[in-house]
């Protein structure tokens, strides 16, 4: 994946978001990435899927209502 930095980074905002801290992965995200652990997986995972929605057309994407 070091082709691609857009997808990365996502995968890399996925896993932060995810994982915030040692509860939920016990590494950070470059160690993972070296490991290749199914936490960086499934965040190279959602990252792809994440990829596909954004990238179809007349589509937007909205955010609920907070409060």
């Amino acid at each position: 994946m070091e082709h691609d930095r857009l997808l990365r980074a996502a995968a890399r905002a996925i896993y932060d978001a995810c994982y915030p801290g040692d509860d939920w992965s016990p590494v950070g995200f470059d160690e993972a990435e070296r490991y290749r652990t199914v936490h960086y997986r499934q965040s190279v995972d959602a990252a792809l899927r994440a990829r596909a929605v954004l990238a179809a057309r007349d589509e937007q994407l909205t955010l609920p209502a907070l409060g």
